[in-house]
């Protein structure tokens, strides 16, 4: 009997002996990066596809036949209305020039000596010496005399002109394009064109725009006029050029097959983004820019309820947000509803995030904003 409950005694005390398991340490809350919710102006704009068209535009082209001697610019240069772009065998028009020079000359020479006679004339006529008859002839040739004159000298201007032709001058400032002609060639006005000159600074932006979005703008009331609208373009790269233009014309015909109608616009191209000919997308802004709540595309999720947005509420915990949205810049959307200024939502690290569980925020800057497509790009 005392064996057995010595036995019982053994476990008994090796139980009393072992240390108590420890208890797992809570988790810690995850980080989540945060924007607090602001009000911020937003331009109202539509999109559309556009063609970059240069305001002036010259084929310049050699109007004498003549030896292209010089080209006094480099293909893509700047030039300046006035400035040399090439010039012509000059020789044979300066040739012709004195030529002609000297037959002015010689016809005032002429007309010199026939009024001297008619002078004479009117004397010995009121002498008796001659008859009136001689007088009248001297004074027919005066008049003939007279009119040699005239031609020499439009011959001599012709000369000159001529002689002008073979200096060609920028008629703008604007950029030279592609000479393919080197000096040597002979050149005319049966030649080609020397050389194309676009004023690219500022540039136009054509772009169709259809009766129904021409009836919305119309409708819009006095900000939808000329003054109360600008222009920006969207490059090809998702970026938008740095300055705004404005709208220069709205044609006064639709086009039947498209029913649309063409519009134009002027916008700086300082920086020579745009060439004539490109394609661009056309940005079409309120010059009054209204107030909104503008949040990072990477905020919004979906599931079958609609659009959401996860907030940092009381005591770092997360809470589903039931928004409306609308169409904003790019990368961002606009709330019309659901959310109020001063809530943090959460921008990355949602994947992390469960609602009712606390998480550490990290707050972010809400990037600036621009126009709010009304539309996706239309036209061509």
């Amino acid at each position: 009997m005392l064996g057995a409950i010595a036995g019982l005694a053994l476990p008994l005390a090796a139980c009393k002996d072992e240390a108590p398991a420890p208890q797992a340490a809570p988790a810690a809350a995850p980080t989540v990066f945060v924007i607090r919710v602001e009000r911020q102006p937003i331009s109202q704009g539509v999109e559309f596809i556009g063609r970059v068209e240069a305001i002036d535009k010259v084929d310049v082209r050699a109007r004498v036949n003549a030896f292209l001697v010089t080209r006094h610019f480099t293909e893509g240069d700047r030039v300046k209305a006035g400035d040399l772009l090439f010039t012509l065998e000059q020789g044979p028009f300066a040739a012709e020039v004195a030529l002609r020079q000297a037959q002015v000359e010689q016809a005032e020479a002429e007309l010199r000596n026939a009024t001297l006679q008619v002078t004479r004339g009117r004397e010995l006529v009121r002498t008796n010496n001659i008859p009136q008859s001689t007088l009248d002839e001297r004074i027919a040739a005066e008049g003939e005399a007279k009119g040699k004159v005239d031609a020499a000298r439009a011959q001599l201007d012709q000369a000159r002109i001529q002689y002008g032709y073979t200096e060609i001058r920028v008629p703008f400032d604007g950029r030279a394009g592609r000479s393919p002609l080197s000096p040597g060639n002979l050149v005319g006005p049966d030649s080609g064109v020397l050389v194309t000159v676009v004023r690219d600074d500022p540039i136009r932006v054509s772009f169709p725009v259809t009766q129904r979005e021409l009836l919305r703008v119309r409708r819009a009331g006095p900000d939808a006029s000329a003054d109360g609208l600008k222009v920006r373009i969207r490059l090809p790269d998702g970026t938008m050029m740095d300055g705004a233009g404005r709208l220069e014309f709205v044609d006064v015909a639709a086009n039947r097959s498209t029913d649309s109608v063409l519009v134009q616009a002027v916008v700086p191209n300082a920086q020579q983004l745009l060439t004539d000919g490109q394609a661009v997308t056309v940005v079409i802004e309120s010059a009054n820019p209204q107030e909104a709540i503008v949040i990072p595309q990477s905020a919004l999720q979906i599931d079958q309820q609609g659009p959401f947005v996860l907030v940092v509420g009381a005591d770092n915990k997360v809470e589903v947000k039931r928004v409306r949205t609308s169409p904003g810049p790019v990368g961002q959307v606009v709330v019309t509803e659901g959310l109020e200024v001063g809530q943090l939502i959460i921008t990355e690290g949602s994947q992390r995030a469960r609602p009712g569980q606390p998480v550490t925020p990290r707050q972010q800057d809400l990037p600036p904003s621009g126009a709010v497509p009304a539309n996706t790009p239309s036209g061509g």
